[in-house]
């Protein structure tokens, strides 16, 4: 089993910063891409960034220039560095991951999964 949990929600004045953190565990052999998406209240889940495990990274066009996706292998930890916060900006974030796993009976999976998300708002 594989958990994503994300952190660093909270209230955020416009154009102030913040950091999100996604961590994964459990029997993990290896993360490849990680991901940012977004859920505004009323609207679709929007994929916001992503980060590969070579550290190439891909933005949404919103978030372009404000946003920075990292990740830290050894630690199976990505982050997504958010500046200039504006009100639309305010969503529940996710993280997703792709991974392959080890289960019990030794063999590799490879699978998706989501983290619980962790919400913020921008707001004055």
């Amino acid at each position: 089993q594989v958990q994503l949990v994300e952190s660093g929600g909270g209230l955020v004045q416009p154009g102030g910063s913040l950091r999100l953190s996604c961590a994964a565990s459990g029997s993990i052999s290896r993360i490849d891409d990680m991901r940012w998406y977004r859920q505004a209240p009323g609207k679709e889940r929007e994929l916001v960034a992503t980060v590969s495990s070579g550290g190439s990274t891909h933005y949404a066009d919103s978030v372009k220039g404000r946003f920075t996706i990292s990740r830290d292998n050894a630690k199976n930890t990505a982050y997504l560095q958010m500046n200039s916060l504006k009100p639309v900006d305010t969503a529940v974030y996710y993280c997703n991951a792709d991974w392959l796993a080890v289960v019990a009976s030794g063999e590799f999976v490879s699978a998706q999964g989501w983290g619980q998300g962790t919400q913020f708002a921008v707001s004055s």
